[in-house]
């Protein structure tokens, strides 16, 4: 049997006084120090030096001194919405982002190139594209892909991560032909004479995950490709590496199966769980949740359980997000909706009653308002000021629906990299209200509590470069999107990455903020980021990131 393994118990042996050039608190002054006291994972007394010292001396410590020189220490990033082992998988697979290929030529040349050293018969799996930023302006097609190879399964991820593309030889040996209907919640799309084109969304990528993945019953994509528990957690443990790298030391794993939750504990077992983790069961197991009596926050400093995922529709990239209309860019797609809006109501109604956080992936405005409502009548039939439920991405919201979540405390965490990364193809997809995708000012103005993540792998963890983004709103193609008042201040991005991440996983009261006694997790930069020009925040490099008052990463 597995023994029990004590991992929420500091490793920090000796306290320590850090000094560094700033030291920003994040706290609700947003005041600056120059000096922390922490030991055993804490922090004791935040100021200049001699207060520290004095501190430490009124509890009988006696501190080393690290002096970190005119490096600037923020809190530690957290990201509240990601998934960690799809991230740590696709680092194995080939990269074919923007940064990579810029035309599906190029696409095809990196994963021949992996095939040619990929032993026979294994499959040859990429990542990262997005159509809209190829030269070509589109999917790349199953005879492309061919071109890579015809002996062995070839899987091309949309940077969407809700389809993508593969070869003839996967639809062939799954037996799939232009006759095979398209699955509840998916789609194997043809060409104008009905040929398979080899692109998939959402449930025909039950054909790569097998039937228990992508699934309506199962209330919701399941993206990943199962592997061996082993390579599973070799894959999870590099992903927390990259974490690290960023300075993110907490995360919300936004999709936990039991595939998930082992691979958490078998981490910790091994002493290798690094990162504090907050975990959302996909909505299929709410029941089984409420029959064991999850009915609220459970766990410890680095392990626990915080509420439920659910899926209104899909995604906006991989135009699987629901327009009942139709898209600008092919007004044949509409997207989906993973439930009737009185199925989803009950669902939220039976998690809120029992207490639960509920966390829900909405893009369009049809979407979220399925949610509001759900949520609106679910806290009529039992008041909670502070329920704390989240709209996951809410892409587009309307004005009267953020009066509406700022009125019923609904929590949007946004993802300001994916406009980062594609928001030209928001406004090529359902025309110029695309402009207003993740309107972070109007939820400023509007007094809703709104948090920015990375949705990794979708986007790299890069809390920098998030940051950047939501303050110019300029992608990476250079384009400014939207007007200037959806922009926000380099504070407040600090404070959506840090603080406002701990409120929406319900962990401000130790994690978010660099204050007398919570969790000494920080990450020590090589520059300001509120004091440089906006367009320079990601070139700031993550020197450092510790942890419970320890070093986990150190740049090379």
């Amino acid at each position: 049997m597995r023994k029990l393994t004590p991992f929420d118990t500091s490793a920090q042996t000796a306290p320590r006084i850090v000094t560094a050039r700033t030291i920003h608190t994040v706290d609700a002054e947003g005041s600056t120090a120059t000096a922390m006291l922490i030991d055993r994972g804490r922090i004791l007394a935040i100021g200049d030096l001699a207060a520290c010292e004095q501190a430490a001396k009124g509890v009988g410590l006696t501190p080393e001194h690290l002096d970190l020189g005119e490096a600037v220490v923020v809190p530690g990033f957290v990201d509240a919405h990601a998934h960690p082992l799809m991230f740590g998988q696709m680092m194995s697979w080939v990269d074919c982002g923007p940064e990579k290929a810029g035309s599906i030529p190029e696409i095809v040349a990196l994963l021949r190139e992996a095939a040619e050293r990929t032993p026979a018969g294994r499959p040859v799996r990429g990542y990262g594209y997005e159509q809209r930023n190829l030269a070509e302006r589109r999917h790349p097609t199953r005879f492309e892909l061919d071109e890579v190879a015809t002996d062995r399964e070839v899987y091309l991820m949309n940077a969407s991560g809700h389809g993508g593309v593969v070869n003839s030889y996967t639809l062939d040996a799954n037996g799939v032909t232009r006759d095979t209907p398209n699955p509840e919640g998916g789609e194997f799309f043809r060409d104008a004479d009905g040929e398979l084109t080899g692109e998939l969304s959402d449930a025909a990528c039950n054909i790569l995950t097998g039937l228990h993945g992508v699934k309506i019953g199962h209330h919701g994509p399941n993206f990943h490709l199962a592997d061996e528990p082993e390579e599973h957690l070799r894959q999870l443990d590099a992903a927390t590496q990259r974490f690290l790298a960023g300075g993110v030391t907490s995360i919300g794993d936004c999709q936990v199966t039991r595939r998930e939750f082992d691979m958490y504990l078998r981490l910790a077992e091994a002493g290798r769980l690094d990162v504090r983790v907050s975990m959302y069961l996909l909505s299929h197991l709410l029941d089984e949740a409420l029959e064991m009596g999850l009915v609220g926050q459970f766990g410890n400093a680095f392990l626990s359980f915080a509420g439920i995922k659910f899926y209104a529709d899909g995604t906006l990239g991989g135009w699987t997000a629901y327009f009942p209309d139709g898209y600008v860019g092919d007004p044949c797609r509409t997207g989906q909706l993973y439930h009737e809006p009185a199925a989803y109501a009950e669902l939220i109604r039976k998690a809120h009653a029992a207490g639960l956080q509920t966390a829900t992936h909405a893009q369009s405005p049809t979407a979220i308002e399925m949610v509001v409502s759900a949520i609106e009548a679910a806290l009529a039939e039992r008041p909670d000021a502070d329920a704390r439920h989240r709209i996951e991405h809410c892409g587009l919201p309307t004005p009267e629906q953020i009066g509406r979540m700022a009125a019923a405390g609904i929590r949007p965490v946004n993802q300001t990299q994916h406009y980062f990364n594609w928001g030209e193809g928001v406004e090529q997809a359902i025309g110029t209200p695309g402009e207003r995708f993740n309107p972070l000012g109007e939820f400023e103005r509007a007094g809703v509590g709104y948090t920015i993540s990375s949705d990794a792998p979708v986007a790299e963890p890069i809390p920098l470069e998030a940051i950047q983004t939501a303050v110019t709103r300029v992608t990476r193609r250079g384009h400014r999107l939207g007007p200037d008042d959806l922009r926000i201040s380099a504070t407040s991005a600090l404070r959506a990455h840090t603080i406002e991440g701990a409120i929406s996983l319900g962990r401000e009261d130790d994690l978010g903020s660099l204050e007398v006694g919570k969790h000494a997790d920080f990450a020590v930069l090589s520059a300001d980021p509120l004091a440089v020009a906006a367009e320079d925040i990601s070139s700031i490099v993550v020197r450092e990131t510790w942890v419970d008052g320890e070093l986990r990463h150190r740049a090379a």
